[in-house]
């Protein structure tokens, strides 16, 4: 078990104050900060702090890992860390986008090394052949967009904006029943209007739909004021966007600390705000529809998203406890996410965490102080501070004197 050094990344819509004073350096930072990537992508990785100096992750792994990841994952995923683990902090919306499948994700980067689009071209759609599916788990108040809303609340939401440019859109969404394949036909229908219409077109819609918001926010206060503010915020910072447009189709999620939205494959989402944990498989694809000044792919887009409509409620993981861990369940094999929260009764001695993960681990302090007992060593994280524990270094046993959380990352069940 060594201590662990993440990647900080710079990008428009970060901070310059969460995450630094998360890791207890100077506010404010000098860039705004978005991501701190705890975890081995070959794109940032982070850092063990051993006694022979700092050594990348990516090189531990590579040169021991048998030791490092054991031979349950690396039978399952090979040379690799299947996840990576990130904090993220949104000051402003991320761009609309989606995440492909296996197979969609294999397909694409083939497509692009015979076109010869160099990896880190800003215009490659596909840097590795993963899937990326994604947990989210907010650490502060966090707001996002998420999945097509079904069609019929949708067309609730449409006609109390009463924008009458908007009827014939409305019209697209048809009368079928929530869920059945009309449904979806009918979102991928409108979404596919708006995100493919011609500039001029946009130049008044857009404007429409926001004068709507406006008046629908301006009179008693209605059952869609959010998802009317989050329109009017994202028109004001990309005018004339379709994605402003496409927004209106999302399920508009607002997080508690401690709650989640899980992403599948396909999943239409945006981040609007707030600070969080994630955890997804390790990869880095990303199909971008609009509001973002980075490479947008339309075509490509359309050609991974997923139109079944869902709820706020379905993108919510199911939890269950464990003693003093709280572990957010989903369907994803390459990684486990839970919360071990020392309190009450397991505060002033030592608390073994549950020993059912076969695998590596990265541990992460979230509150308090928590000294952290594995095979080879005690380290002692506080808030902000992380760790590495190989797979032959476990289990581990915890110890705090004050109330303490600590976020756990393991290969999937």
């Amino acid at each position: 078990m060594e201590p662990l050094r993440g990647a900080i990344r710079t990008y428009a819509w970060g901070s310059r104050t969460a995450i630094a004073e998360f890791t207890g350096r100077p506010v404010p930072a000098a860039h705004p900060e978005a991501e701190l990537w705890l975890g081995a992508h070959p794109g940032d990785p982070a850092w063990l702090e051993t006694a022979e100096g700092e050594a990348s992750l990516l090189d531990v792994l590579t040169a021991d890992w048998e030791g490092q990841l054991g031979p349950v994952a690396h039978a399952r995923f090979g040379d690799r860390l299947p996840f990576l683990v990130k904090v993220l902090a949104a000051d402003e919306p991320l761009s609309l986008q989606a995440h492909p499948s296996t197979m969609q994700a294999i397909e694409g980067y083939e497509r692009e090394e015979r076109l010869g689009v160099p990896v880190s071209s800003p215009i490659r759609n596909y840097r590795d052949t993963s899937h990326k599916p994604e947990l989210l788990v907010a650490l502060q108040p966090f707001e996002a967009l998420a999945g097509f809303r079904p069609a019929a609340r949708t067309t609730e939401l449409l006609r109390a904006l009463a924008v009458s440019d908007l009827d014939p859109f409305i019209d697209l969404l048809g009368d079928a029943p929530d869920g059945d394949q009309s449904d979806a036909d009918g979102l991928r229908a409108l979404f596919t209007t708006w995100i493919t219409a011609p500039q001029p077109d946009l130049d008044v819609l857009v404007p429409a739909v926001l004068e709507g918001a406006i008046q629908y926010l301006s009179s008693e206060a209605g059952e869609f004021a959010a998802e009317a503010k989050t329109v009017l915020e994202l028109g004001e910072r990309y005018p004339g966007d379709a994605g402003v447009l496409a927004a209106l189709l999302l399920n508009r999620v607002s997080l508690a600390p401690g709650e989640a939205i899980f992403l599948a494959a396909g999943n239409l989402h945006t981040y609007l705000h707030g600070v969080g944990l994630e955890v997804m498989a390790n990869s880095d694809n990303v199909l971008r529809g609009g509001l973002t000044p980075k490479h947008v792919d339309v075509p490509e887009l359309l050609r991974v998203l997923d139109f079944t409509p869902t709820t706020e409620a379905a993108l919510r993981p199911a939890v269950h406890t464990e003693g003093p861990e709280l572990v957010y369940q989903t369907p994803a094999e390459e990684f486990a996410v839970s919360r071990l929260t020392l309190d009450g009764a397991y505060l002033g001695h030592e608390v073994d965490a549950p020993a059912h993960h076969d695998g590596p681990q990265i541990l992460l302090c979230t509150e308090g102080s928590v000294t952290v007992h594995a095979k080879s060593k005690t380290l002692t994280l506080h808030r902000g501070e992380s760790a590495w524990v190989p797979s032959d270094d476990g289990p581990i046993r915890l110890l705090a004197q004050q109330q303490a959380a600590l976020f756990r990352a393991t290969i999937g069940l």
